[in-house]
Formats: structure tokens, sequence, C-alpha cells
């Protein structure tokens, strides 16, 4: 990634990969648990197909723009301040609350993906930005279906 007049104060170029790096993951394993639940719990091949494409495109975006191997570099697990923080994460009623947790996930995630990737570069932004609306769209299909499950375990 390169400088920018457009920055957060102090720009801290690792600091910018190392929100890239952890929201690409957090995205995809949102996906990847919504997924899970749509292909085995709901037997949704539309649903199960749509999240899976939406993991895929995540991850070519990320490879585009930003090389794994730049990320893995200014990535830092045990220095994460945030890393032991689970307050919340540990509790779930039963797969419609996992979907929900997970898809608000992914949202936010993309949300994060598209604004610093502003720094960088707008188009990749702007691709970001579709997908986090195509999330939207799939959240609102997957509605009634994941509404259906049953809250317990």
């Amino acid at each position: 990634m390169r400088s920018s007049k457009r920055s957060c104060g102090i720009y801290r170029e690792n600091s910018i990969g190392r929100i890239i790096d952890a929201n690409l993951n957090r995205a995809k394993e949102g996906l990847r648990v919504c997924e899970e639940i749509a292909r085995f719990i709901l037997d949704n091949p539309k649903f199960s197909a749509a999240l899976k494409a939406c993991r895929h495109r995540i991850q070519g975006i990320g490879e585009n723009a930003y090389p794994v191997s730049r990320l893995l570099k200014e990535r830092r697990v045990q220095a994460d301040v945030g890393r032991l923080n689970c307050r919340g994460e540990l509790s779930r009623s039963g797969c419609k609350d996992i979907f929900r947790a997970n898809i608000q996930r992914v949202k936010e995630s993309l949300r994060v993906l598209e604004e610093f990737s502003k720094l960088k570069d707008v188009k990749t932004a702007l691709e970001f930005k579709r997908l986090r609306y195509k999330v939207y769209a799939i959240e609102k299909d997957s509605f009634k279906a994941i509404s259906n499950l049953s809250d317990s375990r």
C-alpha cells in the first residue's frame, strides 16, 4: 500500500494492512459459517451457492489488491489487543442465532474493507461496496428460511 494524503491521522501503513487482513479473514469466515448453514441445515443450494460466490469474490478482490505475502508479513496475532476479547461470541441459542451473528460480521467487515480500501484504490473500495449490497440482498432473500430455524440447540 502506498502513503496517501487521505490518511487516519498518523498514517501507519502496517496498521492498515492489519485491518485489511483481519477483515478479509473475518468476512470469509463469516460467509463460510453462513454457507454451511445454508448447505447442511437449510439444504438450500441457491443460498449456499450465493454465499460461496461472495466468499470467493472477496478472496479474489483481496488477492488482487492486497498481496497475501504482504498481509501475512504485517499480521501480528500475539500483539493483537482484541484477540482475547470474546464477550458475546461464546453464547448462541441455535443455528438461526449463529447465522445472524455471522451475516452481521460479514456486513461489518465488508464496510471496513470498503472504507480502508479508499486509502489505496477507489475501484477496490467500490467492489467491496457492491459485495456488501449483495450480502444485504442474500440476507433479505434468506430471511424467511433462516427465521424458520429453531433457536434450540
